[in-house]
């Protein structure tokens, strides 16, 4: 991976999060003066047991951002709820006897959701002193009958207090 670590591939379907993690890892040692990482996908289907069809599930190291994002799709409708933060907890999830971690988790009746999210966060340059926001979008992405909602684009234009949308 990008960022040194080595990854033991136990789930193919979870191949997304690969992806992301090399990105996050790029943007946080490469990019320069970067304030807020922000990485937004349709992850995982467990997104929409976690927090349903209608929210987005939300994860950032503070507070202050995860209120500013709740805010904004509220605002915007582009709605959100926080998920599990607690990488002290999930870790073990990703343990793996033949390198760094594995990509998808050893339970998955725990916080699957959270763990996607975990493992993207872990490729994060440890010497980053922004923020990162990891938005799992699988269920609000489309309606019932299979169209998509154009989830995601108002959420951001109203972080970012884009006229309109804030």
């Amino acid at each position: 991976m990008k960022s040194g670590k080595t990854v033991e591939v136990n789930n193919t379907d979870a191949e997304g999060r690969l992806i992301l993690a090399d990105c996050v890892s790029h943007a946080s040692n490469q990019l320069g003066d970067v304030d807020l990482i922000l990485n937004m996908a349709t992850l995982t289907g467990a997104q929409c047991i976690t927090t349903g069809s209608c929210h987005a599930g939300i994860m950032t190291r503070t507070k202050g951002l995860e209120d500013r994002v709740v805010e904004a799709g509220l605002k915007t409708g582009d709605l959100v709820f926080p998920m599990l933060y607690a990488p002290e907890l999930l870790k073990k999830e990703f343990k793996s006897s033949v390198a760094d971690m594995k990509n998808s988790v050893a339970n998955r009746m725990n916080a699957q959701a959270s763990c996607a999210g975990h493992f993207i966060e872990s490729h994060i340059d440890e010497a980053f002193s922004g923020d990162w926001l990891h938005v799992d979008m699988a269920g609000p992405q489309s309606r019932s009958d299979g169209r998509a909602t154009g989830y995601g684009v108002a959420l951001v234009l109203g972080l970012c207090k884009a006229p309109g949308f804030c």
